[in-house]
């Protein structure tokens, strides 16, 4: 190969390089719930085009989400949390989707310190 091509095609593959890295994020985030069923419910919602990996953690209330952000924005993750009941410090989830919970998991309304369902 002549020089030039050579130094082409070593930009050309650095370039291509660099829009194949995907921006992957792990983002922290308060989930309001109680139990196995919120984690269940809340981390299920998070199987979406994206999200590589979710976990709730029942005690902590903390979310850990890795994902492309090249894919999904930090707000859409709430917005798909708030659509199956659950509130973050983003999103407020539709009083009519939070009255579908079972009693364990209404959050809002009820002391549940004992339930671990």
């Amino acid at each position: 190969m002549k020089p030039i091509s050579i130094l082409f095609f070593i930009f050309f593959v650095s370039i291509s390089a660099s829009f194949a890295q995907s921006k992957v994020v792990t983002a922290s985030i308060k989930v309001y719930g109680n139990c196995v069923m919120c984690k269940k419910r809340i981390e299920a919602a998070l199987d979406y085009k994206g999200i590589k990996k979710s976990e709730w953690n029942t005690k902590t209330k903390q979310l850990q989400v890795v994902y492309n952000a090249d894919k999904i924005s930090e707000q859409k993750i709430h917005e798909l949390v708030a659509s199956v009941g659950h509130d973050t410090d983003k999103a407020k989830a539709k009083e009519e989707t939070y009255a579908t919970l079972p009693f364990c998991c209404l959050y809002r309304d009820h002391d549940h310190k004992m339930s671990d369902h």
